[in-house]
């Protein structure tokens, strides 16, 4: 079952490489945390305190591209973990055909706060569970 969360915490390391965003069940109090990469952790943030940028971004070029191209993006699951790595779907409705494109979850939740409300964000409920 796919686990409701939002995003509640981004955590930018100054002093190491290590950056890590923290998703929270909605309506609950599971919490879900996941190490990313420095420009990702930068992307959210700076969409988070609305620091637009003068010029599109990777995430701003893809939903362009998205709604260019007559798609919807619809929401984002973080669907599984192999060997310690995450994996997601971005879940984009083009017509009658739902779409579910793989991306690394920092991006897909990158992509999901670059939209007005934010797209949903879902996380397995084994996922969640290994996680711990």
């Amino acid at each position: 079952m796919p686990v409701l969360m939002e995003l509640c915490r981004v955590i930018i390391s100054e002093i190491n490489d290590q950056q890590a965003i923290y998703l929270r069940e909605v309506g609950g109090t599971r919490r879900f945390p996941s190490l990313i990469g420095a420009f990702e952790a930068q992307i959210i943030n700076r969409r988070l305190t609305e620091e637009r940028p003068f010029r599109p971004l990777t995430h701003d070029l893809l939903r362009n591209v998205i709604e260019t191209l007559g798609g919807t993006a619809e929401e984002v699951v973080i669907s599984d973990m192999r060997e310690h790595t995450y994996y997601a779907v971005l879940r984009i409705r083009a017509g009658e055909t739902l779409h579910e494109v793989d991306c690394r979850p920092s991006d897909a939740v990158a992509l999901a706060i670059h939209y007005s409300p934010p797209l949903k964000i879902f996380v397995m409920e084994h996922v969640l569970e290994a996680s711990g």
